[in-house]
């Protein structure tokens, strides 16, 4: 029986685990990747919004000779911090399912890379899954295609040529600059009629120099309605369209949370279907002994919860696992 199960290593995962280990509790975390693999999807060359300072947890300092990290730092930071406290950590293991045991426990069902079945049985579980593996999808015609990508890592095999970026946020705008230093001809897709509010506020007037310069051709108030193997249909938000030949899509499009797991143990979805019911000051779902931690408990909008504040989850977990215990030992 373990002490408590924590599904996702990402970084509001590992500071549940080590909250959790604080209290005298052996937390197991269990991650179908590597540790924090959505920071490991982020293009190489990122740079966070947010400083060293709130990236932090488990109170080790993270040192960084820049004003904010890059992603790379990041990496390397929260392995150190993994080391420091001996997680013990699943790699590479898949939780598939959570079912809620007669006497009030659970079992995590799950398979590793080799195929293999597991089964752990506790009595609390932690979902602190991310989202980074699924991406919001447009529904349109040629989204499939091998040109067509969710993710942009770097910028070297899009030389020379023709790639529409799909999207106005940071990941959109991060994209199409790095695209520009490798000689790439950028079309950038955005439905709204002026660019994202959230643009980082240090990149926004050297994107739109790049603009002004002609280095990316930026079509507002539009959108990508189909995708062949040589150009693209753009649809106006007038209800005109042209197209415009291609050879790479980058749908940035955003993504969401996989409320499977959730659903597979009854925890209950808000009336949007979209987010999990929790206690707020607990993190506590529905269902007693399941708890979410990170942006599993945001909305439609997985801008809800960051690392900055999703770190905190854990301590707010941790608390109410001992004090729950604590009861229960103590009528």
């Amino acid at each position: 029986m373990e002490d408590i199960i924590i599904i996702g290593g990402g970084p509001c995962g590992l500071s549940a685990a080590i909250e959790c280990g604080r209290r005298g509790l052996k937390p197991l975390i269990i991650e179908k990747h590597n540790i924090v693999q959505s920071i490991y999807l982020y293009p190489t060359n990122m740079q966070f919004f947010s400083t060293a300072e709130l990236l932090e947890i488990g109170d080790i300092p993270f040192s960084s000779p820049n004003d904010k990290p890059f992603r790379h730092e990041a990496l390397t930071y929260y392995r150190r911090v993994a080391a420091h406290y001996g997680l013990d950590i699943r790699p590479y293991e898949e939780a598939g399912s959570i079912v809620k045991e007669a006497d009030g426990t659970f079992t995590v069902h799950t398979a590793d890379k080799r195929g293999h079945s597991n089964q752990y049985r506790t009595r609390h579980v932690v979902v602190a899954t991310g989202y980074f593996d699924h991406p919001n999808v447009l529904g349109i015609p040629g989204e499939d295609m091998d040109k067509v990508t969710h993710y942009f890592r770097e910028a070297h095999p899009y030389t020379g040529t023709r790639v529409a970026i799909i999207g106005g946020s940071n990941s959109a705008v991060d994209a199409a600059m790095e695209l520009t230093k490798a000689g790439a001809h950028i079309d950038m897709v955005y439905r709204g009629v002026v660019l994202s509010e959230h643009i980082k506020p240090w990149v926004r007037p050297l994107f739109e120099s790049l603009v002004n310069k002609g280095k990316i051709t930026l079509h507002l108030g539009s959108r990508v309605t189909e995708i062949s193997p040589h150009d693209i249909t753009v649809t106006v938000n007038d209800g005109s369209q042209f197209k415009l030949d291609n050879d790479f899509v980058l749908a940035m499009t955003g993504y969401r949370p996989d409320r499977k797991l959730l659903e597979s143990v009854g925890v209950q979805l808000a009336e949007d279907l979209d987010k999990p019911v929790f206690n707020p000051e607990t993190m506590e779902t529905n269902i007693p002994g399941v708890y979410v931690a990170g942006v599993i408990a945001s909305g439609r909008n997985a801008n809800e919860v960051f690392i900055e504040s999703g770190r905190w989850h854990g301590r707010m977990i941790a608390e109410h696992i001992v004090q729950t215990d604590a009861g229960h030992e103590h009528p």
